[in-house]
């Protein structure tokens, strides 16, 4: 439908053009002076202002065939604000005249006309100014008056064609409403200026807003015209470039459509947003929230354009539940002295209002109230004021024809005894003038262009040769100039002026809607905004005086999803907008100490995640202490274990005259006992913070202890084996019986243990290192071993020995004697390969300080097994049994009975 009112409005000024052409043939002489039925009314002047108010809000299309030349618009429904405006206008323009420093000796006259809102009847009324008749003449005018400017029109679907139009002529137009962007091209629209900010100005205020309040997840109604779409297309690109997602985006019909609105309902009512945001005139939303209210759609914020945030139409009691707590953006409001008595004046026998008047020109208009004749003139053809009668006081003229009044069948007749100042309507309320005081601001702009026109200084005016405009037959253009300098204080001491674009300064006042005592709805003022101010300054916003919807005072919520707490970052759900994401926790090791963190990281050197992943900590630091209990343990495990050989060693030596310790190289005995004594002291330096010195010494101490001792181990095999053999008559092992064999085997074991351990210190020495990878959140101070294969090989070496001692005395189990010291060798070298075939594993597979304690309950374990398995079975008899320690008894020669 929109798509045939934009044919026809196209169609409709073509035609105009080719009656102009075919008109221009015949001359002027052909002008008619007159108004156009019930669509205006004009007051004469030697200078006439025109305006175009949208006095009907509802208009209906007739069907017609498009072999049939189209049908003319139906309005429908007085608008009291409209016409409130209209005589804002009329107002101003009395007050002009009664003002003998502006325009002197001057009288402005007006030509105000019903646009209906439609772009058809805007045009019609533009071309009705400028010709100055009924029958419109492009080109022509038909009048001896001048028109200065056009005031209007409210929408900016039908103050588009409107201002290309008058672009063409160069006649000045002064918008009060419009606020669509686009019209600030000055390369599309030269002439066009309004006082009203733009939308551009307006949208990024309301994404501003948006911000304000924290809100991510909104929705966007728009209606179907350029005021709609190209507000909310610059909103969207406004919200969506500050982390705001849209929800929805849909378009409020101009023309009612039940199926559009219905759907439109359904998408608010299952949409998670908490948030609307919608562009649009009252008259296109009021079917929408109607049907709102009727579904009981309840819970949403509501965010209005300056278009209908101070709508009284939508502001109804049946409305509350669904618009209460609303926060609309507002015009600037002002105050007009005088305004009300002039409206409260307004009769059919008064539509231009009864108060007096003192006249610039006497010979040209009356406006006092004994100036019936001149009243009655002025309003020739105004149907207008009776219909504004009709719908305040609900009645029917019986002289007005049914097609134009509004109450066909009434009963009540209208008559001229009716008082406006019994009633209370959105026409006489002035408690909040917004577009009214925009519509006064631009007829003041056009006067004080023309004052400025009128004194221009003689051979110092602004046109060629330096020459100045005159007063009564100037050209459009000549005023344009002047429109563009308009700089002047109101009567409110507020200034006024346009910017290169024909702007206004863009001021806002933020409203909210709330529920009175009475159960109506008022607009409380809680804040403002003000492109101007200084950055931090511009939106200020009283937050204690806002009442949210349902009495609220609590800010809403509206995000598609809350807010990742600290220890979690945002993953965006695919296909979906970036504000609906899910929250995943933070990887160990990582962290976000912030909200809403798209991504979380990682821990500096020497510091883990806490346990919500909210910050870092420091990182354990584990090693094996001598203060810990697993440490106390070891220490005394390692001094016992010690004590043990030495206990033994003394026990030799007090004994050391006794066979059985003589027996088989006391010596070497003692050697291996003092060995043993040192092995688990090795196992101190395993215990404690690494250094240098310790991660050197240890494995090294403990190889070349061991080594020892498995030498000293290996040196008594052999000597076992010997020593019987060599008993044997002719035998030559004799030359090896003594104690240079044994001492050669201990002290060239020992010797090549050291040799694999300088090498190992010399080429690759085990250092100590912090390891961050093996425990989660721990630093384990250990030693690196430097060279691993060094390693092994020392741990080979020292098995080899066992190994090859453990073969010997298994060899030698069997040799006759009634102590045959191989027997326990061979146990003592199982026992010793067991724990430490048991150890690789379990060294392998441990890490930290329990890997440390391995080792450390091998050394502590081997080494107490060599002693218990080789010098127990001594000490028993030594101690326990001495009748045994004799040199018969051990070679067997002799039983000595139990």
């Amino acid at each position: 439908m929109t798509r045939r009112v934009l044919i026809l409005a196209i169609w409709y000024r073509v035609v105009l053009h080719v009656l102009g052409s075919l008109t221009a043939a015949n001359g002027p002489s052909r002008c008619s002076v007159g108004v156009l039925e019930g669509r205006g009314f004009t007051a004469a002047g030697d200078i006439i202002i025109g305006g175009i108010f949208p006095v009907h809000y509802n208009k209906v299309f007739p069907d017609t065939p498009f072999t049939d030349l189209p049908k003319p618009i139906v309005c429908e429904k007085f608008s009291l604000r409209s016409y409130r405006w209209l005589q804002a206008m009329v107002f101003a323009i009395k007050e002009i005249n009664e003002n003998p420093l502006l325009l002197p000796n001057i009288t402005l006259g007006f030509a105000i006309y019903d646009s209906c809102d439609v772009i058809p009847r805007g045009l019609e009324g533009a071309l009705w100014q400028l010709s100055g008749q009924d029958d419109v003449l492009p080109g022509y005018r038909c009048r001896p008056e001048p028109l200065a400017a056009i005031i209007g029109d409210a929408g900016s679907g039908v103050t588009l064609p409107v201002a290309r139009m008058l672009g063409l002529y160069g006649y000045p137009q002064i918008s009060y409403f419009s606020s669509v962007p686009l019209l600030s091209d000055r390369r599309q629209f030269p002439s066009f200026f309004r006082t009203i900010p733009s939308d551009e100005f307006q949208s990024r205020a309301l994404a501003r807003l948006v911000r304000y309040f924290g809100w991510s997840w909104v929705g966007i109604l728009a209606a179907e015209d350029d005021y709609g779409q190209l507000g909310s297309q610059i909103l969207r690109e406004e919200i969506q470039g500050s982390g705001v997602c849209l929800a929805f985006s849909e378009t409020v019909p101009v023309l009612y459509n039940l199926k559009k609105i219905a759907k439109i309902v359904q998408v608010v009512k299952s949409s998670t947003a908490n948030v609307i945001i919608v562009f649009s005139f009252e008259s296109y939303l009021i079917p929408v929230m109607a049907e709102m209210a009727r579904q009981n759609v309840t819970g949403k914020v509501w965010i209005a354009s300056e278009a209908w945030s101070t709508s009284p139409s939508l502001a109804q009691k049946d409305q509350l539940r669904t618009l209460g707590g609303t926060i609309g953006f507002a015009i600037r409001r002002g105050e007009i002295p005088g305004l009300k008595e002039h409206l409260l004046s307004v009769s059919p026998q008064w539509p231009l209002g009864k108060s007096a008047n003192l006249n610039k020109n006497s010979d040209v208009i009356a406006w006092g109230e004994n100036s019936t004749t001149q009243q009655q003139k002025a309003s020739s053809g105004d149907v207008l004021v009776k219909l504004f009668w009709e719908e305040v006081f609900k009645c029917k003229w019986p002289d007005l024809p049914d097609h134009m009044s509004s109450f066909i069948g009434s009963q009540l007749t209208c008559t001229q005894q009716e008082s406006l100042a019994s009633l209370d309507t959105a026409y006489s309320d002035v408690s909040n003038l917004r577009v009214t005081y925009n519509v006064y601001n631009a007829v003041y702009a056009v006067a004080n262009a023309l004052h400025d026109l009128h004194f221009c200084k003689h051979m110092k005016g602004p046109f060629l040769n330096n020459e100045c405009a005159n007063i009564q037959d100037f050209e459009p253009w000549q005023l344009l100039h002047y429109m563009k300098k308009v700089h002047f204080i109101n009567n409110a001491a507020e200034a006024v002026f346009f910017d290169d674009n024909g702007n206004p300064p863009a001021l806002y006042d933020i409203l909210n809607w709330q529920e009175t005592h009475t159960g109506e709805i008022r607009y409380v003022k809680v804040g403002s905004f003000n492109f101007s101010a200084a950055p931090g300054q511009d939106l200020l916003i009283n937050e204690n005086a806002i009442i949210w919807n349902g009495g609220q005072k609590q800010i809403p919520r509206s995000v598609c999803t809350e807010s990742c707490p600290a220890g979690t970052r945002k993953a965006t759900r695919r296909g979906q907008p970036v504000c609906c994401f899910d929250c995943i926790p933070c990887s160990e090791g990582a962290f976000a100490n912030e909200s809403d963190s798209a991504e979380c990281l990682y821990c500096p050197e020497g510091f883990w995640s806490s346990e919500k992943r909210d910050s870092c900590t420091p990182k354990l630091i584990e090693f094996l202490s001598f203060q810990e209990p697993l440490g106390v343990v070891l220490v005394s495990l390692s001094v016992v274990t010690s004590l043990m050989p030495i206990s033994t060693l003394a026990i030799f030596l007090w004994h050391h005259h006794t066979p059985i310790v003589k027996a088989n190289n006391r010596q070497l005995s003692y050697v291996l006992l003092c060995a043993l004594a040192m092995c688990p002291l090795c196992s101190l330096i395993f215990i404690g913070r690494p250094s240098p010195t310790s991660c050197m010494l240890r494995q090294t101490a403990f190889g070349t202890v061991f080594a020892l001792s498995v030498s000293c181990v290996l040196a008594k095999t052999i000597m076992v084996v010997i020593a019987f053999r060599a008993s044997k008559p002719g035998s030559g092992l004799q030359k090896w019986v003594g104690s240079c064999l044994p001492n050669s085997i201990a002290c060239g074991g020992t010797l090549f243990q050291i040799m694999i351990c300088v090498t190992w210190l010399g080429a690759s020495p085990p250092f100590p290192e912090n390891n961050t990878k093996a425990h989660t959140g721990t630093i384990i101070l250990e030693c690196n071993e430097g060279s691993s294969l060094a390693f092994w090989c020392m741990l080979g070496y020292m098995g080899m020995l066992a190994f090859i001692s453990f073969i010997v005395a298994f060899l030698a189990r069997k040799l006759p004697d009634s102590f045959n010291e191989a027997k326990f060798i061979t146990f003592s070298m199982v026992v010793f390969v067991s724990v430490w075939l048991s150890f690789i594993p379990a060294y392998i597979s441990t890490k930290g300080k329990y890997m440390v304690a391995v080792e450390i309950f091998a050394i502590l374990s081997s080494s107490a097994g060599l002693e218990v398995c080789i010098f127990y079975p001594k000490c028993y008899i030594i101690l326990l049994r001495p009748q045994w320690n004799t040199r018969d008894y051990l070679m067997g020669k002799k039983t000595i009975a139990e």
